[in-house]
């Protein structure tokens, strides 16, 4: 495996507040989900099996990283993916645990 770059090092911070955020199952799923279309709240709290509250807790910390935008219409509220480098985390974790991912890659 090569070194990483000079631009990697000094981003390191950043890269390690995506992966962290990323990095929690619940939020990865809400990533995954948002990656396809916009979703309102509820459905997507439907669709994750938490609650409104719970689920709002883990948008927030998206937003923070401006991973996901939010755009309300009257009194719904919106969510979608905003993050390339978040659409490119998820083409490496597909990569490695979709359905076409080697049973040697996921070990």
């Amino acid at each position: 495996m090569k070194n990483c770059s000079v631009s990697l090092n000094r981003n390191v911070d950043q890269a390690a507040k995506l992966l962290s955020t990323m990095g929690n199952a619940r939020r990865l799923q809400i990533i995954c989900i948002l990656l396809n279309s916009e979703i309102a709240v509820g459905a997507l709290a439907e669709k994750i099996g938490l609650s409104q509250s719970a689920l709002s807790q883990h948008l927030a910390k998206l937003r923070k990283l401006n991973l996901v935008t939010a755009r309300r219409d009257a009194q719904h509220l919106y969510y979608s993916l905003s993050s390339e480098a978040a659409v490119k985390v998820l083409e490496t974790l597909e990569d490695i645990y979709g359905d076409g991912a080697s049973p040697t890659a996921r070990s």
